[in-house]
């Protein structure tokens, strides 16, 4: 069912109900006194932590004003603060970043020295999230109105959690969320009614999970009115996943009876409530549907109520549009809220505006935000003993670029998230923001991160084992390869062989496929072997001189022949089937790498 997107600006529909009316309220009101909340919540911060040992260190003295805390306290990175992070995942309960104990660390997607990062959190931060999430609903009515009258299935997973050595869990935002009592016994809410069961959201076995969620969406097929996930590929692993299990799903629907592979105790309890009964009828639809493996508009022909599908597709997740699209038949995608382990952010007003035109609204309420400009031909240079004066959140221009800083109730003081930001336009007195890309991101397929020195280490452990055959890599790229489900890393490399008799075999390529994953950051290989959401890494070996041709290429559309360098990535179409049409020889890691929740010491 297709949703008209040109839809009136925000709060100007009226609003069903009293609860949604505050709600629109609470919006106008925070986003039109955008630099007093912002002055006011800097303030409360300060107030809350100037006993606090990191305030203490850079001599603050109590002040709480804007001047003083941005002549006084530095612009940081995590390498800045991860050895007082690091006192507090061993077991230090003083108060260093924060005056409330710390409850707990959210791992975030981007990595240190290979591991998650670690952000402090307070349980008094699961409040102003859950104040954030309240919010979605209210504005996506005024465009999607009726919600009420059915069920959201979204595909929810937890994923794998650990304690530092001084007893504090650490684990992903949103497996803190749907842990947490706020969301486990969330009052009865028909604008957010889900099919998954909650035991199975909380089940850790990926599998069963996934099933679970699946059966449940196909029961209550024509009740569904959104289709959603985290992300873009998560979605597109769900539906791979009705490609590959669709016989067993309508197997258990006509005998009424629970595939065996579910063992999970809290699965198998409610589900004796869920399904109850063969439903033949049903079980010949889904074959009908799929036995025929045309998959194209898949989604809106098994749950045909379907108005749009909620799911982020901003920044590397764009990549994914073009298969939602095919498997959707090109419902609405809106991306509802901008958020991330170190603060929840801000909201999408114009949920309906197609993704390439989704900008957020960053609520000043939420935390202290101010930004570096961003410019590559001019960078800004940051200085510990000078810091410098960065822009404050109602001050940014409209079309320029920005890298966002954040001040946090948990203690996070003018920290660089690492993401570059361009403002679109104003909501009243608060800008509203593009996400363009994570500060150094050169790949990404799901939650993972790898920057360009990490590919780089990569292909430096995975070279070692090709000495031996007198090989040399002599030039190499990359492409994050989305068209296979899941996606997966593609390492084009061209190789000087100095003794082709005995050069690598195919073996000892795979042998450097391994290598490459193994070397890569936890994040990677988490995905890859606890969530399935990556593929193998695979390396396409070229023909020699491909690397010179693609420097010719470059040059004909206007590269500086004395400036060029060979590209770490690339996603140029024209740029990728060249490098494919010289492809020699395809090699894919045989095995997962190995990785387990515990950090590497």
């Amino acid at each position: 069912m297709a949703i008209d997107s040109s839809l009136p600006s925000p709060i100007l529909t009226p609003p069903p109900n009293e609860k949604f009316a505050t709600a629109l309220q609470f919006i106008e009101e925070m986003t039109k006194n955008c630099d007093k909340v912002q002055e006011n919540v800097l303030a409360e911060i300060l107030g809350q932590n100037a006993n606090t040992e990191y305030l203490q260190r850079f001599n603050l003295d109590g002040a709480s004003d804007r001047d003083t805390f941005k002549s006084k306290i530095p612009v940081v990175t995590y390498e800045d603060i991860q050895p007082d992070i690091q006192r507090i995942a061993n077991g230090d309960r003083s108060p260093i970043f924060c005056s409330h104990p710390i409850s707990e660390f959210l791992t975030s997607s981007g990595t240190s020295a290979g591991e998650r990062k670690l952000m402090p959190t307070i349980r008094e931060e699961m409040d102003r999230r859950q104040l954030l999430y309240s919010l979605l609903m209210p504005v996506m009515n005024l465009y999607v109105p009726d919600l009420d009258k059915g069920k959201g299935l979204y595909f929810l997973f937890i994923k794998a959690e650990t304690k530092t050595p001084g007893g504090l869990v650490a684990r992903p935002v949103l497996t803190s969320y749907y842990k947490s009592d706020q969301f486990k016994t969330r009052p009865y809410d028909p604008y957010n009614v889900y099919t998954s069961p909650d035991e199975a959201i909380l089940c850790t076995d990926s599998y069963q999970s996934m099933y679970t969620q699946m059966l449940c969406g196909l029961l209550m097929r024509e009740q569904v009115l959104r289709v959603g996930a985290v992300f873009a590929s998560g979605l597109l692993r769900a539906i791979r996943f009705l490609q590959l299990n669709w016989r067993q799903l309508a197997h258990d629907i006509s005998t009424g009876l629970l595939n065996p592979r579910i063992t999970d105790r809290f699965i198998q309890e409610r589900m004796k409530k869920i399904l109850l009964e063969p439903d033949t009828d049903l079980a010949e639809f889904i074959i009908k549907e799929c036995e025929n493996e045309n998959w194209e508009r898949i989604i809106v022909r098994i749950w045909p109520n379907t108005k749009y599908l909620d799911v982020i597709v901003t920044g590397a997740m764009a990549q994914y549009i073009p298969l939602l699209d095919f498997y959707s038949g090109g419902l609405p995608k809106p991306c509802t809220m901008y958020a991330s382990s170190e603060c929840y952010f801000g909201l999408n007003l114009k949920p309906m505006n197609k993704p390439d035109e989704v900008s957020y609204t960053i609520m000043p309420n939420m935390g202290y935000f101010e930004f570096i400009p961003h410019e590559p031909a001019n960078p800004v240079h940051l200085s510990r003993e000078l810091p410098p004066r960065l822009v404050d959140l109602a001050d940014v221009e409209v079309g320029k670029e920005y890298e966002l800083v954040v001040t946090t109730y948990s203690g996070l003081c003018r920290y660089r998230v690492g993401d570059i930001l361009r403002v679109t336009e104003f909501h009243n007195s608060a800008p509203q923001f593009k996400f363009i890309r994570r500060k150094n991101v050169l790949l990404s397929i799901d939650a993972d991160k790898t920057d360009e020195s990490e590919l780089q280490k990569t292909v430096e452990n995975a070279y070692a084992l090709l000495r031996d055959f007198d090989t040399t890599v002599v030039e190499y790229t990359s492409f994050a390869d989305t068209k296979t489900i899941p996606g997966h890393y593609v390492i084009y490399w061209e190789l000087l062989v100095k003794d082709p008799v005995h050069g690598p075999t195919g073996e000892v390529l795979e042998k450097c496929c391994l290598v490459m994953e193994e070397s890569m950051n936890s994040v990677y290989r988490q995905c890859r072997v606890a969530d399935n959401s990556v593929g193998p890494l695979e390396i396409r070996v070229v023909k020699n001189g491909t690397f010179e041709e693609v420097m010719d290429y470059a040059i004909s559309r206007g590269a500086s022949i004395n400036q060029y360098k060979a590209p770490r990535c690339v996603s140029f179409t024209p740029i990728v089937e060249l490098l494919d049409s010289r492809v020699v020889s395809a090699h894919f890691s045989p095995v997962p790498p190995h990785w387990t929740p515990e950090r590497r010491v």
